[in-house]
């Protein structure tokens, strides 16, 4: 990453904090651009700001916790007055591909909890059709993965199984991940539903109708998107 790009992700994510107010339950997102938020948050709550965090992966609570945010579960708060995440693409309507850090189920899950989504990202981020440049994540049950896999075939997907360093990835809830990439993606919403239909499929990374608002930064500052 440039060190604009790195700037442009930490600017977006501090605008998002700016919408946090004093004794939130925040939803904590998983990404290199929720790293910021996270770093920012702990700094203000180390300063005496009361916050706390629903983490959407174990890698954002490890670095809450390290960075002193005290934590929480949508078990005691199943309603969360903001979330802050990324996102891997955007499009004009401010639906999103989401899940290339893996943490897709989770992320979405909360976003369902919250009042409030607000997405930071960085302009490279924006696309005019999602799909355009990275592929969808589908998140799958190991047993029978393979069936699961032919399904999303027939809706006219590549899904490729995720590795990391030469092994099968496992998310934080155990399964496999399909990277699967579409021609076109004209109908999100329709696609989000149809794959979640398909046996095996535990969720996938189309957000769609769920952010709020998004923050965007590029080389001039930050832009509030909102729907």
């Amino acid at each position: 990453m440039t060190p604009d790009v790195e700037a442009r992700k930490r600017a977006a994510a501090e605008a998002a904090v700016a919408l946090v107010k004093e004794g939130n339950i925040v939803g904590l997102g998983t990404g290199s651009t929720a790293k910021y938020a996270i770093l920012k948050l702990g700094d203000m709550a180390q300063d005496g700001f009361e916050v706390r965090g629903v983490p959407t992966s174990i890698a954002t609570a490890n670095l809450a916790k390290e960075h002193g945010i005290p934590l929480t579960s949508l078990e005691e708060f199943p309603e969360i007055d903001l979330t802050i995440d990324g996102a891997d693409e955007v499009d004009p309507h401010l639906d999103m591909i989401k899940g290339m850090g893996g943490a897709l189920f989770r992320e979405k899950l909360v976003a369902a909890a919250s009042k409030t989504v607000a997405i930071a990202v960085d302009a490279s981020k924006l696309v005019k059709t999602l799909g355009s440049r990275v592929p969808v994540p589908v998140e799958v049950h190991p047993f029978g993965w393979k069936v699961s896999k032919a399904r999303l075939q027939a809706l006219g997907g590549a899904p490729q199984l995720r590795l990391a360093g030469g092994v099968t990835y496992r998310t934080d809830n155990d399964n496999y991940v399909l990277d699967t990439r579409f021609k076109a993606i004209r109908d999100p919403a329709a696609l989000e539903r149809e794959m979640n239909n398909v046996p095996g499929v535990v969720d996938n990374g189309l957000f769609v109708g769920v952010a709020t608002v998004v923050l965007v930064a590029d080389a001039k500052g930050v832009k509030a998107r909102k729907r």
